[in-house]
């Protein structure tokens, strides 16, 4: 329990620092991000976003994070719903299936 604490903790450090040098071109990078930030409501994030941090994912987490076939798995409100949480979610269980 307490590693995957302390992986969920490390994965939301690390995406909340690429969303913050994301959201730093709009000077919105001192947003609050916590697991219940919602991409679409509190971050305002655009479709374009979220393919630059697909890339950053995987420039970070190499192959093992496919966050395209993880947003293609969702029905367009749910995208629209997306939380910080969720992606956290899918990062940690891809990288301890890839472990």
């Amino acid at each position: 329990m307490t590693t995957e604490t302390v992986s969920a903790a490390a994965v939301l450090a690390d995406i909340a620092e690429m969303l913050r040098e994301l959201l730093e071109e709009y000077g919105l990078d001192d947003a609050e991000i916590g697991l219940d930030t919602k991409f679409h409501d509190d971050l305002e994030l655009e479709s374009i976003d979220l393919v630059t941090l697909s890339g950053r994912l995987r420039d970070h987490y190499g192959d093992k994070v496919n966050f395209a076939e993880f947003i293609a798995e969702r029905e367009l409100d749910e995208i629209i719903a997306l939380t910080v949480g969720e992606l956290v979610d899918h990062v940690v269980g891809s990288l301890a299936r890839k472990a």
